[in-house]
């Protein structure tokens, strides 16, 4: 299962936990052409205008506001939509040029709300590693418009009893694919888009030391999920790593204190030779599909060496060093190396330069 790298839902669920005030959620549930964001994008307007996350460069984003605030004041969803492409672009007195449409549903998204009950359900599932299906109905009846949740072997939230929608979220999460549904209620036609919700990418990063606190904190910007171990007391300490969870446990006990499957990449850097062979150790005989090691190619190779047998089972997963090329001498700076070297191969991208690639590699 691939993980999610749009991780929206995690950063509206944050901003959830600290406000109660009245707030709309604005989903992108179809676009056409070179646009922002994709569909399933969702970005949070709150009633005194703030804004949490983006659906397009800033370009829409006032405008949404005023449809957001005309949401709030009515208590109905409505849907906008945007046509960027050539002269339509200045009918909206926009001239954004990026040759795109956009459709999107703003509903009411307050405390108690349907929207937040099915947000607060698919982030739950997704923290607990679960993939979730996020259906929003974009039309048919007024009713009917909003977003739902749903789990494997359960009913949609607020989605009362059409079984077409629940076959078609039961379809996604089977599948692990997203899409657009068409179908009717009796004479009345509506359609949604399905999207299938992986959970965010799970990081293990083994060394907990000062240049380990820019490397995690990369990562917790992206709402990735970040374990550090370490077996030094001074450093596995939880209030350095905010959001992070922190172990600690000597690199012997690594594979007895986690579930190394569950994780999608880790990275050792403890600079301590012997825990870093144990770390590998363990990490070899596991499924951890990437495995990145800070330190000199010289240093890389001793610890190979030292591996016998089991390097063998390593050298297909490991990137040492670990990182992009780009130059960099700080710890910040190569902690930005390290995530954005994650972030590609979770892409499955070669992480080379944005020019020249299709409007897809944005």
């Amino acid at each position: 299962m691939a993980p999610r790298l749009d991780t929206s839902l995690e950063q509206l669920l944050e901003r959830y936990a600290l406000r109660s005030a009245p707030a709309a959620l604005a989903t992108l549930v179809a676009t056409a052409g070179s646009t922002y964001r994709k569909a399933g994008a969702r970005m949070l307007i709150e009633s005194d205008g703030r804004l949490v996350g983006l659906l397009s460069g800033g370009c829409l984003e006032q405008d949404l506001r005023e449809h957001a605030a005309a949401v709030l004041a009515g208590g109905a969803a409505r849907v906008i939509e945007y046509d960027m492409r050539g002269d339509d672009d200045l009918l909206y007195g926009i001239g954004a040029g990026c040759e795109g449409a956009m459709r999107i549903l703003i509903e009411p998204a307050g405390p108690g709300s349907a929207a937040a009950s099915a947000l607060a359900r698919a982030g739950a599932g997704s923290s607990r590693g679960e993939p979730v299906a996020l259906a929003v109905v974009h039309a048919g009846p007024a009713d009917a418009l909003g977003t739902r949740a749903f789990a494997a072997g359960g009913e949609p939230l607020g989605a009362g009893r059409d079984a077409a929608l629940a076959d078609a979220c039961a379809s996604a999460l089977a599948t692990r694919a997203s899409g657009g549904l068409r179908w009717s209620a009796g004479p009345v036609p509506l359609e949604a888009w399905i999207e299938y919700l992986a959970p965010p990418p799970r990081l293990l990063i083994c060394g907990a030391g000062p240049d380990a606190e820019p490397v995690a904190a990369q990562l917790r910007a992206l709402r990735w999920a970040v374990t550090l171990v370490d077996h030094r007391p001074a450093y596995a300490v939880p209030a350095r790593f905010a959001g992070a969870t922190v172990v600690h446990a000597t690199a012997a006990e690594l594979a007895a204190r986690l579930e190394l499957d569950a994780f999608d990449a880790a990275v050792v850097m403890s600079h301590h030779l012997p825990s870093d062979a144990l770390y590998l150790r363990a990490l070899a005989s596991s499924r951890v599909p990437y495995i990145g090691l800070l330190g000199p190619r010289p240093r890389r190779e001793r610890l190979l060496a030292e591996l016998g047998p089991l390097a063998g089972l390593l050298v297909p997963r490991l990137r040492g060093p670990v990182g992009l090329d780009i130059g960099a001498v700080t710890p910040e700076g190569i902690a930005l190396a390290i995530a954005a070297e994650l972030h590609a191969v979770m892409a499955g991208r070669g992480g080379g330069p944005l020019r020249g690639s299709s409007d897809a590699a944005h």
